[in-house]
């Protein structure tokens, strides 16, 4: 039987992960006080014919109850049981903006306001998040995006391999939150100063042969490659299903781009286990088409 214990920030997202669980074929239960999750699991394992997936989900709605997380999953650990902690994590923007939207009260603004609330959240669940062997910032997710990146997860499991989640972005929209490796693509060149490149992306082969043109960009593939490689059967024996390896340049557009498809490439050859997802080069992508939009005949040079 496998119990995953499916937490994190409020407004991050967990109604809709534990819903998607349940069309997954998960037994699913909400809100439950972790010092009961032992006893229901051991009647899960009752059953005339046991559920052998079960996602419960426990947070801060819990209050002070919530504090014995920490024993409840030293003590799942010495039952039969295979146990999974999913953390998610969203922006401090995003997560305002939902609460706003939704005119719903954070578990713990108490009569402050919501960041006051997230801050104090953060803190509190610092430790369980340190913990978990999957952390995923849904700040930019959809709701098929989040079935995705669920599904990847456990319809996959067969495959034992390390799953390595490369993700190019911008730094001027912040660093992914669930990174664990964080690589700065800003020694390069930008192509955005190149007319002819600034509206391409980074998947255009004409932007990816002038950013991997370059010596030190080779050298850079080469020793990430090496990094990730070499650490990935370590975060395996910290039962670290999955790991992000987050690319940066300044937009997100072109160098973090261009280099997070060919590490990825790279990656597969070596028979690694790997998804790529590129953050913000469509919002990135519109910026600057608004901002440099393209000559037509009729406007002359």
């Amino acid at each position: 039987m496998k119990v995953t214990l499916l937490t994190g920030i409020s407004g991050a997202g967990k109604s809709s992960a534990l819903k998607i669980l349940e069309d997954m074929g998960f037994l699913c239960a909400d809100n439950i006080p972790p010092s009961l999750i032992p006893q229901f699991v051991q009647v899960c394992g009752t059953l005339p014919n046991p559920p052998q997936n079960i996602a419960l989900a426990t947070d801060m709605r819990m209050g002070t109850m919530f504090d014995a997380i920490y024993d409840t999953i030293d003590e799942l650990k010495q039952m039969q049981v295979e146990l999974d902690i999913v953390f998610l994590d969203a922006s401090d923007n995003v997560l305002i903006s939902r609460f706003t939207q939704t005119r719903r009260k954070h578990p713990l603004s108490g009569s402050g306001n919501i960041l006051t609330g997230i801050f104090t959240e953060r803190n509190r669940l610092q430790r369980i998040k340190d913990m978990a062997s999957l952390v995923l910032d849904t700040s930019t997710y959809t709701v098929r995006q989040l079935t995705a990146a669920l599904s990847r997860r456990y319809q996959e499991e067969t495959d034992q391999r390390l799953l390595i989640s490369v993700t190019s972005f911008g730094y001027k929209r912040g660093i992914p939150i669930d990174a664990d490796l964080v690589f700065d693509m800003r020694f390069l060149p930008n192509p955005f100063y190149i007319e002819n490149f600034r509206t391409s992306t980074g998947l255009d082969q004409g932007v990816s042969d002038y950013v991997l043109g370059f010596p030190e960009a080779k050298f850079f593939l080469e020793k990430v490659c090496e990094i990730v490689t070499t650490l990935a059967p370590h975060y395996l024996q910290q039962d670290k299903k999955q790991i992000t390896v987050a690319i940066g340049c300044t937009g997100g557009m072109h160098r973090s781009v261009a280099m997070s498809e060919a590490l990825c490439k790279r990656l597969t050859e070596q028979g690694c286990r790997v998804t790529i997802e590129h953050r913000d080069i469509n919002l990135e992508q519109a910026s600057v088409r608004n901002r440099f939009p393209k000559k037509t005949d009729n406007q002359g040079d």
